[in-house]
């Protein structure tokens, strides 16, 4: 006579059975050639409210079920003397290079110590969400020395956003040579969504965003091509069209776009494995996203949107959220992330984030840590969230830590114990 199996040993095998068959929930080999190491899965992480009824395109562009990093890893505040700062630089002897808003960088060594303003870049206008934003170094720094940052220039009649260049003093005091090589035009009279990150390409040109400037009269210029607005620009290292953009040639477009269609732009990183590029950037009320970017793309704002206005009426008329022609989001939040920085872990550190992509969350402070597999989000996870910072940008360090700075002008490594 057979015996009846155990409840409970039921209940386990139907959960094993669930982990093994979710697609973010083992050691899965994935068509880019890397591995998602999953260890658990719980339910997602956002528990609040959407801000709208909108049913997402496809399954898993939002609220994907959680992981939870296994390995024991500590969290170290570096220094809290940053004031404002926007932008790591991750410096060949491991020593970071951090733009701060007002106008000045800082050298922040491994043990705290903050250099003294290091000057030289142009005037910034640093009112509201302007300033001295995202910076980068030239893959030859060790030779050149070479930086490069996105800044908003003030001029007659308003700002914009602007690429320029210099060196850094051997002195490390002074940027030497400060030249402006780009500007997104038009200017306008404004204080709002400037972008400005800035990261090289594997061929050595520049990938820069550009925010629309926000308001409704600027809004369209994300959808034209003759604007440098709510753009990627792809351009080289003295701010002109880098060879190859999808526009190039086009009667009535600028040849430096390399996409468009976007809002507002503060996270660009590249996939290690497969070289694809990733971008985050801010939805209005809901909405923020999270992109593969082909280059020619349209990314739909504002025609398209999973967010609502600030005052909770719809965008758009008709209201939609898919368009053909328009690409859609990878990832979306609703309650919003407020992404700003971002980075993928190639480290060996804590295993389990080999290829995870970490972005920085505002209004939501929290780092996300977003789990991919074959160009969709198979996991989220949150850390740092009791911390209460405004997490602006994220960077993996030379020895494969994770570096964060926020609004209050925090510097956190994050590693293995």
């Amino acid at each position: 006579m057979r015996r009846p199996i155990p409840a409970f040993l039921l209940l386990s095998s139907g959960l094993l059975l669930f982990a093994c068959n979710s697609p973010a929930s083992s050691n899965a080999n994935t068509n880019d050639g890397t591995t998602a190491i999953i260890d658990s899965i719980y339910p997602p992480v956002e528990k609040n409210k959407a801000n709208s009824n909108f049913q997402p395109a496809f399954k898993g562009q939002t609220r994907i079920a959680g992981v939870k990093t296994q390995t024991p890893y500590s969290t170290t505040i570096v220094t809290k003397a940053l004031k404002s700062p926007w932008g790591i630089a991750v410096l060949p002897d491991g020593r970071l290079l951090i733009s701060e808003k007002e106008g000045t960088f800082r050298i922040v060594a491994s043990n705290g110590q903050v250099s003294q303003p290091i000057t030289g870049a142009p005037k910034v206008d640093s009112q509201a969400q302007g300033g001295l934003l995202g910076l980068t170094i030239a893959p030859d720094f060790a030779k050149t020395r070479e930086v490069y940052w996105v800044f908003v220039e003030p001029v007659k009649g308003g700002n914009h956003t602007a690429v320029a260049k210099g060196k850094l003093a051997k002195d490390e005091k002074t940027i030497e040579g400060a030249t402006v090589i780009y500007r997104a035009l038009p200017t306008f009279n404004g204080k709002l969504h400037y972008g400005g990150r800035i990261i090289f390409d594997k061929q050595g040109n520049l990938l820069v965003s550009t925010g629309e400037r926000s308001e409704l009269e600027t809004r369209p210029q994300a959808q034209s091509l003759n604007s440098a607005l709510g753009k990627i620009l792809r351009i080289t290292k003295e701010g002109k069209p880098a060879s190859g953009n999808p526009f190039a040639g086009q009667k009535g477009a600028l040849p430096e776009i390399y996409s468009y269609g976007h809002r507002n732009i503060q996270g660009l990183a590249i996939h290690p494995q497969t070289g694809d590029l990733w971008e985050t950037e801010f939805g209005p009320r809901g909405g923020d996203e999270l992109n593969v970017i082909s280059p020619g793309k349209n990314y739909g704002w504002p025609t398209i949107t999973y967010g609502i206005e600030y005052s909770g009426k719809q965008i758009g008329n008709p209201v939609i959220q898919q368009k053909k022609g328009l690409e859609q989001p990878v990832y979306y939040w609703d309650p919003v992330l407020s992404p700003s920085g971002l980075t993928f872990y190639t480290a060996n550190n804590i295993p389990e984030w080999k290829n995870s992509l970490f972005s920085g969350g505002l209004s939501s402070t929290h780092i996300a840590r977003l789990v991919i597999k074959d160009r969709k989000v198979v996991g989220e996870e949150r850390l740092l969230a009791k911390e209460g910072q405004r997490f602006r940008d994220v960077a993996q360090g030379k020895n494969g830590e994770l570096f964060a700075i926020t609004d209050a002008g925090f510097l956190y490594k994050i590693d293995k114990k």
